[in-house]
């Protein structure tokens, strides 16, 4: 068999490998991307990001959420939200976002192969479909094959009621009470969702931190909104084992500590186990730790140097804006343009309810290096903005050097904190000090404006 030669060959086209590929084709290089059937725009748009993201959109809307300041605790928008309510929106976004990533593709005259890669050696790759093979050869290839659900032989997931986090969107219903194992990112995005329709949600972990590498003060005020939606946390417990209750129609989730935890469903989010697996990683002489992640240099090269991985398959943060930038610097590394993510540039955007983005360093991680400093803080309940949009609880604190002025971190909880936190992104990126947000004029009345009210916060602590 006959192999089609090209300059780059990518393996999966999430956010990862479809910059890799459209950077690589704009550069001017012969460019080939292989996804399995029906999965052009990876776990971002068909599992994770795109229908996780879109489905708060309507627990937000259709809970009425955001209107119970003004309206009273009671108020919603549908009394009976079903699942279909809920994914309905979903299914609109996804569709649309695969004819964009699609059109994108072709339109950089990327080719695209369906079906399951697996290495034959370093350059040439099996591709799989149901109509027969083919095999591809790349001077460079980029892994960028995602991750899924991590499962465990001892938890029986049936997909009805114990699911995992890909099978939320296949719910008939929404259930009553919630046990959620794993207090992980996406279990507290997934907890803030159901406490948010009124569901009880019990959250279990067996670390007794939640987000360690969040502010303390941002993570405390997210525990404290979840509690008053009726969240119960069960923190530093370990989960022996799960099973349903037949006589009861009930999903339990007995304890090291002895105790039991019932409910009518329950998700488990114990981390994700990478897709490299699936690729006879061996034929390519690279290996992959126990989770299946690849081990990479800053240039994102695996111990195969013409073999660059980007992405989930990575490891942390694993998200999706991270990844697009990480699969655009595997190819300009590639083909002679190397650049350099600085790490502690980086936004993180975390969709709990209420939602909570930051950017730069914590006040953990500047105590803990011996570095003096200052904050200053805004309260939403301070801001007209935050008046009209009904969020009396949001907090944007700014960490500054108490000598310079200049900007640390900026660590935002409440309504479009992923939104607004780029403001601080860019300041913090040149380098300026806070004197930038007490001289700049706002728009009136905005959440950007909170910027202005914690600078000024922050030098009257001076």
């Amino acid at each position: 068999m006959e192999a089609n030669e090209y300059d780059l060959v990518v393996i999966g086209s999430g956010p990862a490998g479809q910059k890799g590929a459209i950077c690589a084709a704009k550069m001017r290089k012969k460019v080939a991307i292989i996804d399995r059937k029906k999965t052009i725009g990876g776990v971002c748009v068909h599992t994770g990001t795109i229908p996780s993201k879109t489905l708060r959109e309507a627990v937000l809307y259709l809970s009425g959420f955001r209107q119970r300041t003004f309206y009273g605790r009671g108020y919603v928008l549908k009394d009976r939200i079903a699942m279909a309510d809920l994914t309905f929106r979903a299914q609109s976004v996804m569709l649309r976002e695969v004819e964009v990533i699609k059109a994108q593709l072709r339109r950089n005259y990327v080719t695209t192969f369906e079906g399951n890669a697996h290495f034959i050696d370093p350059n040439t790759i099996e591709v799989k479909a149901d109509d027969g093979s083919q095999l591809v050869r790349g001077h460079y290839v980029l892994i960028a094959c995602g991750t899924r659900p991590a499962h465990s032989a001892d938890i029986p997931i049936d997909g009805k009621r114990i699911f995992d986090s890909d099978q939320v969107h296949t719910l008939e219903e929404v259930p009553r009470d919630l046990v959620i194992v794993g207090a992980g990112i996406i279990g507290l995005e997934y907890a803030s969702m159901f406490a948010a329709l009124g569901v009880k949600v019990t959250l279990l972990d067996q670390r007794p931190i939640l987000l360690d590498f969040v502010d303390r003060e941002i993570v405390e005020s997210l525990c404290f909104q979840l509690r008053q939606l009726g969240t119960v946390f069960r923190l530093g417990e370990k989960v022996v084992s799960v099973g349903f209750d037949e006589a009861r129609d009930r999903v339990f989730a007995k304890l090291e500590s002895g105790k039991n935890v019932h409910g009518q469903g329950l998700l488990y989010t114990i981390g994700r186990q990478a897709n490299s697996d699936l690729l006879n990683l061996e034929a390519a002489g690279i290996a992959a730790d126990g989770r299946g992640k690849l081990k990479v240099n800053e240039h994102f090269q695996t111990t195969v140097p013409h073999i660059y991985a980007a992405g989930d398959v990575i490891g942390f943060p694993a998200l999706a804006s991270t990844s697009m930038e990480q699969g655009r610097l595997a190819s300009c590394h590639m083909f002679g343009t190397p650049g350099k993510m600085p790490p502690n540039l980086i936004p993180y955007g975390i969709y709990t309810i209420p939602e909570i983005s930051m950017v730069g360093l914590t006040e953990e991680q500047l105590t803990q290096d011996k570095i003096p400093y200052e904050v200053g803080l805004a309260r939403y309940a301070e801001l007209a903005k935050g008046q009209m949009l009904g969020d009396d609880q949001g907090l944007l604190k700014l960490i500054f050097d108490p000598t310079s002025l200049k900007l640390l971190g900026v660590h935002v909880i409440g309504d479009r904190a992923a939104e607004i936190v780029h403001i601080g992104q860019v300041v913090l990126t040149l380098g300026a000090s806070i004197e930038y947000f007490r001289d700049a004029v706002f728009n009136y009345p905005t959440l950007a404006e909170a910027y202005k009210v914690a600078a000024l916060d922050g030098l009257n602590k001076l």
